[in-house]
């Protein structure tokens, strides 16, 4: 029987470090409860104005709680996080910054919604359905220094992925040993790519189930499963690909999923390649957090004989 571990919101950092200290060590199988202010670290409040964007400290936004040190977690292994569940706030909002965004040249002006959550209902006004995530999940980088936790990396970040929901597993690569995972940055709805920058930023509360796998050399990047992108209860496996150059980010997603495919089902890389180009579906995933983007390849799962 796993442990559960817990991680509080004042257990937070504001960059992707590994030389800073764990706040709590597990063994691999574990559970953890995070609970995480909103992307703003609390800067932003259910009463919250316009106003309030004008004296936004960017180097204090997307802190991310943690990190957890893995028992048996080493550089090349993988980390599987299933997303066991998550709570939100009953409010959350979604802004227009000067400067961010996908049109910030165009949307000069800063605006400021704040949106009440009917958790019972599971929608927000206009009939938005709730799909809560973390925006925020990922392990330390092997390399020294401290790296902002507004862009995504290949060891995950801000990979501000909405199909990471509950029911979701994320696998990720571990280049540090103990892995060092944290998360943060709470969603109540998204589309895909983020387009204005933000979301229906909400605090959360996140319960994950740490697994150390020892069998994935494949994992370069964040691949994911998730039955959360169709209305049918269809499982889909996603690699991603997370470069400065979209095309490239494209372009490296498509090839770890032939790798996927290749190492997982035994497919040559041509009849990979082919089997992405009929039923492979490209998603942008992330596209505002420069300097890099997150663009998945995905495969439903009932197509691929186990």
């Amino acid at each position: 029987m796993s442990s559960i571990h817990s991680v509080a919101r004042a257990q937070c950092h504001l960059a992707w470090d590994n030389s800073i200290e764990p706040v709590v060590r597990i063994k691999s199988g574990d559970t953890v409860t995070f609970d995480c202010l909103d992307a703003s670290n609390g800067y932003v409040n259910a009463n919250s104005t316009v106003e309030c964007l004008s004296s936004m400290v960017f180097s204090q936004l997307d802190q991310v709680n943690g990190p957890v040190y893995i028992e048996d977690a080493k550089p090349g292994d993988t980390l599987k996080v299933e997303v066991l569940s998550i709570d939100t706030a009953d409010w959350g909002w979604t802004a227009l910054i000067p400067g961010f965004g996908l049109l910030h040249d165009e949307y000069t002006e800063p605006a400021l919604k704040i949106w009440r959550l009917n958790k019972e209902e599971g929608y927000a006004y206009l009939k938005i359905p709730l799909k809560p995530f973390a925006g925020e999940m990922g392990v330390a980088p092997g390399k020294k220094g401290a790296f902002s936790t507004i862009p995504p990396y290949n060891t995950g970040g801000n990979i501000d992925t909405r199909h990471l929901c509950a029911g979701s597993t994320l696998y990720l690569p571990i280049e540090v040993d103990g892995a060092l995972f944290s998360m943060g940055d709470g969603h109540a709805a998204q589309g895909d790519g983020e387009v204005c920058g933000t979301a229906i930023e909400t605090p959360i509360t996140a319960q994950v189930r740490l697994t150390v796998l020892k069998d994935r050399p494949y994992t370069k990047t964040p691949h994911f499963r998730t039955s959360s992108v169709t209305i049918r209860d269809e499982e889909y496996y996603c690699t991603t690909g997370v470069e400065p150059d979209i095309r490239e980010a494209t372009r490296s997603a498509l090839r770890h999923m032939i790798k996927y495919l290749c190492d997982q089902h035994k497919l040559d890389s041509v009849e990979a390649y082919m089997l992405c180009s009929v039923a492979g579906d490209l998603r942008m995933h992330e596209v505002v957090d420069m300097p890099n983007y997150v663009v998945g390849m995905m495969l439903p799962k009932s197509i691929l004989s186990e």
